[in-house]
This record gives structure tokens, C-alpha cells and sequence, in this order.
């Protein structure tokens, strides 16, 4: 209907169209994209060209930016090229910030009100993957889309452990996601606003890998901010070797410890476990059978056949050591 015809309808629909008309353009101006990649050892330019064809074709203002966190000169040099792309931004910083700080400069440099996060080591899968998102922007909820990874075991053997833990307990649907909204956050792929970003940065405290995600979305729940789940992932795409894998895995136990002697409330599945043996007595045994078997967990878990529950107790142990430390 043209404006010219406003005059013919009543005061309540008139008054109802109005601001139909107002809040769509309040939509339309906020409904603004800053997607961030934190960038470290890994080629970016794959998963950026992707993503800057999908952005094209979007009806709202975008920008992408890289951050470089310290890489080698070999990965900067190669990653440099995607400076050429229109509405593509690439930056370097001086040294190594860590995972949670370089999320946080992320969210500074970023110019539009919603924040698309995802890591470097990913690859889009579906082709309406940033529309998406789009479509379900809102003030005062965090998107997750979830993670998968490939069908198939690799056939270097060596990789086998993350593929087998990431297919195992991070390949999850959003319906599964969503029976427990803020413990199954992954910073791997969402989308935050900006003010929430502002309001609940990541914890600076962290500069090594693990669970800043996790105090993320327990600091999300607390907050009282929702955490919807998409079926919406991308493919993680950078998978370790068993031995780079295990390392990773025991910093991000370091990190949990340091966490939970901060704050007694934090739970995990591995908390948990410890809590109950705690309350049970068994915790002192426990503590020195699973140190005792430590080689053999590792021994394992660099073979050809790893097994998770070898991996969940060789988890438990390092935590216990952990906490007594």
C-alpha cells in the first residue's frame, strides 16, 4: 500500500502499520554481520573464499576479518593473500595472545552489532550456511551451529583418536544440543551479539587450549541468556595427530582444575565424576590407581585402536593430580 492511502484507514491500523514499518527498518539497520577468525598455524584462504562468496550475496552489510595470532611467517605469508578480497580484512598481531584473548580483539575490531565466531581449521559445508544465521539474528540470544567431521576414518592412523573423540562427543545434532543448551556451547561456530560479547568477554586467564568455552556458556546460563542450537555446522577440518591431540587434551584438563578451584559451581561430566567419588570416599584410591596406569592409558590411546573410556579415565587422573597440586 502506498503512503498516499494512509489516510483512508483507521487510527489502529494506521498506528499498527507504522510501526510494522518502523520496526523492519530497525531490523534491516541491525541485522548487521562481522564474521571473526581467529587465525594460527593453518591455512585461512579455503575457508575465507568460501565464506566470502556466501557473503556476496547477502542483502545485509558484512565484513570478515582474520586475526592473526602470532602464527610462523610461512602461515602469515600464505594467509596474506586474502587481503585482496572486497569487505576482507586481515590483521597480525605482534605475539601470541592466547585463544580467549584473541576472541576478545575479535569482538573490538568488529564494526557490526551480531559476531559470527568460528576457528580456522573448519570447512563449510552447506551453501546457505551464513544465510542461515542470518535469519535467526536476535538481541538477546547465541547461536551455535554445531561441528561435524568427515564419514570416514582417515587412513593415517595417527588421527584416528580426535576424528574418533570429535565424531563420538562433538558430531551432535541440534535436537541433542539442545537438551542442554548452555553445557553443549562450542566456540568452534556461533554467533553472539556484540553487547553480550561486551557484557561476558572470554576469560583473558586462559592462554592455552581448553575450556574457555565451557566457562563461556556456563557464564552465558548464569546471565540468564539463551543458547539456541542450529543444525548449522561446519567440518572441522583440522585434525591432529594422537600425540598434538593428547597435549591439547591435557591443557584443557590444567585449564578445568584451574577453573574449578576458582569457582566450586563450574561443572563438567569430569567434575562430576570427581565430585562423586569425593562424596563416596574412593577419591584417594582412585587417585593412585589411575596414576599407576597412566602409561598404559597413553600407550593406548598412540595406538592404532584408541578407546575413549581409556581416554575419559586418563582425564580423570590428570584432573585429580590437578586439583591436589
Amino acid at each position: 500500500m502506498s503512503l498516499r492511502g494512509l489516510h483512508y484507514l483507521p487510527v489502529g491500523s494506521m498506528l499498527c502499520l507504522l510501526w510494522k514499518i518502523v520496526f523492519s527498518r530497525e531490523r534491516t539497520n541491525t541485522a548487521m554481520l562481522s564474521i571473526l577468525i581467529p587465525v594460527y598455524q593453518y591455512d585461512v584462504c579455503p575457508l575465507v573464499r568460501d565464506l566470502h562468496r556466501q557473503a556476496e550475496a547477502l542483502t545485509i552489510p558484512w565484513e570478515i576479518i582474520c586475526l592473526d595470532d602470532g602464527s610462523d611467517e610461512f602461515w602469515r605469508r600464505r594467509n596474506q593473500e586474502i587481503r585482496h578480497l572486497t569487505g576482507v580484512r586481515y590483521e597480525e598481531a605482534v605475539q601470541n595472545m592466547g585463544r580467549s584473548r584473541v576472541r576478545n580483539q575479535l569482538a573490538e575490531l568488529a564494526a557490526y552489532p551480531f559476531l559470527q565466531f568460528m576457528d580456522c581449521d573448519s570447512g563449510v559445508v552447506r551453501s546457505d550456511f551464513i544465510s542461515k544465521y542470518v535469519g535467526c539474528l536476535t538481541e538477546d540470544t547465541v547461536l551455535c551451529g554445531g561441528r561435524i567431521y568427515a564419514a570416514n576414518r582417515p587412513r593415517d592412523d595417527d588421527f584416528s583418536l580426535h576424528w574418533l573423540y570429535g565424531t563420538e562427543r562433538e558430531a551432535h545434532s541440534a535436537e541433542q544440543r539442545a537438551k542442554e543448551p548452555h553445557h553443549s556451547f562450542m566456540s568452534n561456530n556461533f554467533v553472539v551479539p556484540a553487547s553480550t560479547m561486551r557484557a561476558i568477554p572470554f576469560d583473558e586467564r586462559l592462554t592455552d587450549y581448553g575450556h574457555e568455552d565451557t566457562l563461556f556458556g556456563q557464564q552465558l546460563a548464569r546471565a540468564g541468556i539463551a543458547v539456541r542450537h542450529l543444525d548449522n555446522p561446519l567440518e572441522h577440518v583440522g585434525l591432529e595427530t594422537a600425540a598434538a591431540f593428547l597435549a591439547k587434551a591435557e591443557n584443557a584438563v590444567y585449564n578445568l582444575a584451574f577453573l574449578r578451584k576458582q569457582d566450586t559451581l563450574l561443572q563438567t561430566r569430569l567434575t562430576e565424576t570427581y565430585d562423586h567419588l569425593h562424596r563416596r570416599g574412593f577419591l584417594p584410591l582412585a587417585t593412585i590407581g589411575l596414576s599407576w596406569l597412566e602409561g598404559c592409558f597413553r600407550k593406548n590411546l598412540l595406538s592404532r585402536h584408541p578407546d575413549l573410556r581409556i581416554f575419559d579415565a586418563w582425564r580423570l587422573g590428570l584432573f585429580m593430580q590437578a586439583m591436589r597440586a
